[in-house]
């Protein structure tokens, strides 16, 4: 299966199927943002925006607040699944910057990696916004890796999270938890921040963000879905 997934004709066509299902979220589904400050939505604003994986189906959900301004990139994997992803991605005006972790021991892998991050780095220092699912592309779910908050502190651009739901959806069984809308529904956003990484901050204050970060992504996620869901709030 992973073979087949990897050849050329087979992520086109996930690619295209990918895109039509961010297409018909976007345009079918009552969207509700939450907490969104204009002052990001005006361009030459720079800015790392942080959503989690599993909600990538959504993207164009929070894309159409985006396109309020310009300047607008993704970070994406370059791995198969990553390919077909920053296809779709790239026929709804997102394109991508494809960025991975590299292995030890792996140095076309680590130069690539390092050019990749340079380039995401000059991006946002210029004045644009960079989209980022910080728990792809393996996983954990729902725990921030280290390199967006590395690429908050180089730059010095604030961090948005951003907890996107759609009820009813689909629930698949991935290490992600995939979310996928269906039509006609409610859709919802919920923005937090802005957050910043001190340019001082040291390995450990790095550490303690990611956790404090990735517990707050979260909870911006289970509101987002209450939202949709059009539920009360819980006290």
């Amino acid at each position: 299966m992973k073979k087949l997934i990897r050849r050329p004709w087979a992520q086109a066509v996930l690619g295209w199927i990918l895109w039509v299902v961010l297409v018909v979220t976007r345009r079918s589904l009552r969207w509700t943002h939450e907490n969104l400050d204009p002052e990001i939505l005006k361009d030459g604003r720079p800015c790392v925006m942080l959503f989690w994986h599993g909600r990538i189906p959504l993207a164009l959900g929070i894309a159409q607040v985006w396109w309020a301004r310009g300047g607008l990139r993704c970070m994406i994997s370059p791995s198969a699944d990553g390919e077909f992803i920053a296809q779709a991605l790239a026929r709804a005006k997102f394109p991508a910057i494809r960025v991975s972790s590299a292995k030890a021991g792996d140095t076309a892998k680590a130069r690539a990696a390092v050019a990749g991050f340079r380039e995401a780095l000059e991006w946002v220092k210029a004045g644009n916004m960079i989209a980022i699912t910080p728990d792809g592309p393996r996983g954990p779910n729902e725990v921030i890796a280290a390199g967006s908050l590395q690429l908050a502190r180089r730059s010095g651009a604030p961090i948005y999270l951003v907890g996107v739901a759609a009820d009813p959806c689909w629930r698949l069984d991935t290490w992600d938890k995939v979310m996928i809308a269906k039509p006609f529904g409610r859709g919802a956003t919920v923005w937090d921040g802005p957050h910043y990484v001190s340019r001082d901050a040291d390995e450990a204050a790095v550490a303690a963000q990611i956790a404090a970060l990735s517990e707050r992504l979260s909870l911006a996620t289970r509101r987002a879905e209450v939202l949709a869901a059009g539920r009360p709030s819980e006290t």
